[in-house]
């Protein structure tokens, strides 16, 4: 069988991988670390700077006092040295949205001290519009804007996601799949149901198992 290469659905280059490999986040695992590991926080557009400067004085009792901080200083969001336009950090780690709760996951487990978004819980009390960045939204997917209408998406492999990996396989669940509605919601349901035709000749062809 030839090796997989990149795909193109609709004005999208996705990468084979986005298709073979397994993934779902385990929480109960990795309590969130995809927030605070790194060296740069997630990437913004201007409209979703926007929108959290809206939904700040509403969850600003949520941050803590040196993410209160971080954002007094230099905002919400800042450019890194690649040049795109990203959220703040704390202390060239923590997003400055991470705030700590005790979670019941599906099971009725309950997580201690998980890592979420202050962003996104408000959203669910159904306190502000915004949930929270695209970019958090499709993570282990990473997007890359080429310009003249061209996108590009990729999984982004990172060990402390090996749980997802793990649970992943256990579920049968693929990465496109388990990022379907993020997926829907920066593309459109159209181009999601146009990457599924692709899946499944993948499929037919053997090369998604």
């Amino acid at each position: 069988m030839e090796p997989l290469h990149i795909l193109q659905v609709g004005n999208v280059l996705v990468s084979p991988d986005i298709f073979t490999e397994k993934f779902c986040c385990d929480l109960s695992k990795c309590k969130g670390q995809c927030c605070v590991e790194g060296d740069a926080g997630a990437p913004v557009t201007l409209d979703e700077t926007m929108a959290i400067e809206d939904a700040l004085d509403t969850v600003w009792g949520d941050l803590s006092a040196s993410a209160q901080s971080v954002i007094d200083k230099q905002g919400v969001a800042y450019t890194d040295v690649e040049g795109d336009l990203v959220t703040s950090i704390v202390g060239g780690r923590d997003c400055v949205f991470t705030c700590y709760d005790d979670i019941t996951d599906e099971d009725g487990t309950t997580i201690s001290n998980c890592c979420l978004c202050a962003l996104e819980c408000a959203f669910r009390k159904g306190k502000t519009k915004f949930v929270k960045p695209i970019s958090c939204a499709l993570y282990p997917i990473r997007e890359k804007d080429f310009g003249n209408n061209l996108f590009g998406i990729n999984y982004n492999k990172w060990a402390i996601c090996k749980p997802a990996v793990e649970k992943g396989k256990e579920l049968g669940l693929h990465v496109y799949e388990f990022l379907k509605a993020p997926l829907i919601r920066r593309f459109g349901k159209e181009w999601y149901d146009e990457l599924c035709e692709v899946a499944e000749q993948l499929k037919k062809q053997g090369y998604i198992q």
